[in-house]
């Protein structure tokens, strides 16, 4: 038995690359994305009533982590990145059909007669991801009070305290305007502290990552992270 699907619509996300993407929804509150609606599925008639729901269930397909190939176990993060796990017992990307689901606040619906765009937030999405189907999250149903969770029974400590250096600090002030809470989204990113699990502390190394049109860059010492500067990605 074979299934063919087609993208109903794509994310437009402030994350641009793989590396320090959220591990689940929600973690980073601010982190925003766009779901543009696609013809022949971007009518108005198609999402009436959405705003009624806060979050909505998204579908989509990891096309960042597209393998031939599929492996039956996984190293989680929240295992220290060494412990092999289950795929299945996992929400790893890497799976031998590449379909992930997130639950995803509603900030609006934007709709004109030949355009739909739905504006998220607390997303943990690549820019450019296909969304294969939405769904709105149903509290009652969703919510499942005596749920257990093995090994990620609750949301990783945040002990990182962040620091902002001058010109970082500068920067974020300047780009208020378009990337409005800026800071707190980086705050926020960081505390979750995106490096790779499997890797001990490196002494010295500036980390980077791309967010919308700039670079992110900061520096790990123990528990303290330093926001270097946020480099606009377009010059040189």
């Amino acid at each position: 038995m074979k299934f063919e699907f087609q993208p109903i619509g794509i994310i437009h996300s402030c994350f641009k690359e793989k590396f320090g993407i959220p591990r689940q929804p929600g973690l980073v509150a601010e982190a925003s994305a766009t779901l543009e609606l696609l013809s022949p599925y971007n009518r108005p008639e198609a999402v009436r009533g959405i705003e009624q729901f806060s979050h909505l269930w998204i579908l989509f397909i990891f096309h960042g982590c597209l393998r031939s190939q599929w492996k039956p176990t996984v190293r989680p993060p929240r295992l220290g990145g060494n412990e092999r796990i289950g795929v299945f017992a996992s929400r790893a990307t890497y799976r031998p059909n590449p379909i992930g689901i997130s639950p995803i606040k509603l900030e609006r619906v934007e709709k004109t007669v030949n355009s739909v765009i739905l504006h998220l937030k607390g997303v943990d999405l690549l820019d450019g991801t296909p969304v294969v189907d939405i769904k709105p999250y149903i509290p009652y149903a969703d919510n499942i009070s005596e749920a257990t969770a093995g090994f990620a029974e609750s949301p990783p400590p945040r002990k990182q305290t962040i620091t902002f250096s001058a010109d970082a600090a500068r920067r974020c002030i300047e780009m208020s305007e378009s990337h409005p809470n800026l800071r707190t989204m980086i705050e926020q990113l960081l505390q979750s502290d995106p490096r790779p699990a499997y890797k001990g502390e490196e002494a010295g190394r500036v980390y980077g990552m791309r967010l919308w049109d700039f670079d992110l860059q900061w520096q790990v010492t123990g528990d303290l992270v330093e926001v270097l500067a946020l480099v606009d990605a377009t010059s040189g």
